[in-house]
């Protein structure tokens, strides 16, 4: 499993998805907080930072993935796939 480096304290677990490696899950709200706390990031600016950078980066099957609706301020819609 691949890590996100500087991410440890967002791991929720892991994931996974038939045919697909076992993934680490992360909390992507953690992730915007630990972007702020520990870089100064704005909240526009860890966002930015984490959908273009973070999230936005495939690294092959391994990738992990980023959790998004672990915390109570997300405003995530669930719709039927």
């Amino acid at each position: 499993m691949m890590k996100a480096d500087g991410f440890d304290k967002a791991i929720i677990g892991s994931a996974e998805r038939c045919g697909s490696p076992t993934m680490i899950a992360y909390d992507w709200d953690k992730c915007v907080e630990i972007l702020r706390e520990r870089d100064g990031m704005s909240l526009d600016e860890a966002v930015e930072f984490m959908d273009f950078n973070v999230t936005g980066a495939y690294v092959g099957e391994d990738t992990p993935v980023f959790i998004k609706g672990m915390s109570p301020r997300c405003s995530c819609e669930v719709t039927d796939g």
